[in-house]
């Protein structure tokens, strides 16, 4: 996968295009939003990463550019700027999604690479499989081994973003910026809740569980 990492901090940038690159990944950097812009429109690139306080031009002003040039290409946003208010005028300027500074590498890695995967499956795909575990999209049908599974409306959600992100661990936050759309903790258990009620429904009379919880990092759905 090919990462554009537009981040004015140059030492910042060079430890997270190498922590991407040992998991497989080119990363092309780029030092302000001007560079960032230049470079995303002479190039493609699967994700581009970019920090939203930046000189020259800020990240917002860059990606709100592309989005007017209809230039759709997933960004991952970065700041130090974790209000409510910061992430939705990031994902309001055309964001996919909003990553608060200081983070994981491994929550960057998982983001950028569901990221990528939502891409290449979203313009074709109806149907998603894992193992004998089947979701129509069209549908909004679900079976498991040919046995009809019924879900309510968030379940189905829930299911969704597991299946489309299956075997990668995915983070509470992660479910509830996209599956909830908080983009802040309501300091409730309704993550736990859903999940205990999906997993009674899609592992409960069937001789292996594929929902499982990691622990320490969150949940991952397992073929």
């Amino acid at each position: 996968m090919r990462l554009l990492i537009v981040e004015d901090d140059l030492e910042a940038a060079r430890a997270m295009a190498t922590g991407l690159a040992e998991h497989g990944h080119q990363c092309d950097t780029a030092a302000d939003g001007e560079a960032g812009l230049a470079a995303a429109r002479a190039d493609r690139f699967d994700v581009l990463v970019v920090d939203r306080m930046m000189p020259r031009m800020d990240g917002v002003t860059m990606v709100e550019t592309l989005r007017r040039e209809a230039d759709s290409t997933p960004v991952l946003f970065l700041s130090a700027l974790g209000e409510i208010t910061d992430r939705v005028a990031g994902l309001n300027a055309g964001g996919d999604d909003y990553l608060v500074k200081p983070y994981a590498l491994a929550e960057l890695l998982a983001r950028v690479e569901a990221l990528a995967r939502r891409r290449e499956m979203s313009s074709v795909q109806t149907v998603l499989k894992v193992g004998d575990l089947e979701m129509d999209l069209l549908g909004r049908e679900v079976r498991r081994a040919g046995q009809e599974i019924d879900l309510q409306p968030r379940e189905f959600q829930l299911l969704e973003f597991l299946m489309r992100n299956a075997g990668q661990s995915v983070t509470r936050t992660m479910l509830l910026e996209k599956v909830w759309e908080y983009h802040f903790d309501p300091q409730t258990n309704v993550i736990d809740v859903h999940i205990s009620r999906l997993r009674a429904k899609i592992d409960k009379g069937f001789d292996r569980a594929m929902l499982q919880t990691v622990r320490g990092a969150g949940y991952r759905l397992e073929a």
